[in-house]
């Protein structure tokens, strides 16, 4: 029987997962989730608590900073993390942002948006997510709005586009995970992007769509007709 730890002078390293990195190297880090790429750079778990489990809770962590960096402070606190794991973190993070971010990336249909979420589709929770657009439908940012439960997320037109409003956006898309993997519509997703709606229209922003996704696709109100794009200026 495997264990979750191997021990070396009362240090506690994590068993040595070899299928991950090779998935790394044959297929590329595209290949992984973002939980099993946060346990690539922690590498090691601590007593009670394996790499995997630990790199979830980074995640959240992470969805919970509405897509900014949650610093080495917030990351040290974590039970098993400490200075130097958080420090990579951060430095990844960084890094990442400053070579390959996603801002300035066009928006002309529901297809450019999923790339743009698709990696919080294996969320065991829903998150409800605001992409920020200039005038050119560039993408500014991509925030977690919210965080709900395993098969509903709670959100405010407010909370939604307070962002938007400090961004100066001139659009937004907003999306949202289906745990389930269904991505039909519920009442209440469809009672949320009417509210939306008249909110951005009180505000002067246009809503672009709303979409519902997983790890195999995504549903479009707009390609589905049940939300009205905007028009023309």
């Amino acid at each position: 029987m495997s264990q979750d730890y191997l021990y070396d002078s009362g240090r506690h390293e994590i068993e040595d997962h070899p299928h991950i990195r090779e998935r790394l190297a044959r297929e590329g880090a595209a290949s992984l989730s973002d939980a099993e790429l946060v346990a690539t750079l922690l590498g090691t778990g601590m007593r009670g608590k394996n790499v995997q489990e630990l790199a979830r809770d980074v995640i959240d962590l992470m969805d919970a900073s509405g897509g900014l960096s949650p610093g080495t402070e917030k990351l040290g606190a974590l039970a098993g993390m400490g200075e130097a794991k958080a420090c990579a973190i951060c430095a990844a993070l960084e890094l990442g942002r400053r070579l390959y971010g996603a801002r300035d990336r066009r928006v002309n249909k529901p297809a450019d948006v999923w790339p743009i979420v698709a990696h919080w589709s294996d969320r065991k929770q829903e998150r409800f997510i605001c992409c920020s657009l200039n005038g050119a439908h560039e993408l500014i940012a991509a925030r977690v709005v919210s965080v709900g439960l395993v098969n509903r997320t709670v959100v405010h037109p407010r909370e939604v586009y307070a962002d938007p409003i400090t961004d100066r956006a001139c659009a937004v898309v907003v999306a949202h995970n289906h745990p389930s993997g269904r991505l039909t519509p519920s009442i209440e997703d469809r009672d949320i992007t009417a509210r939306l709606k008249n909110a951005a229209d009180t505000l002067g922003i246009a809503l672009l769509d709303h979409l519902i996704f997983s790890s195999e696709g995504y549903f479009s109100f707009v390609e589905h007709g049940l939300l009205e794009p905007p028009g023309p200026d």
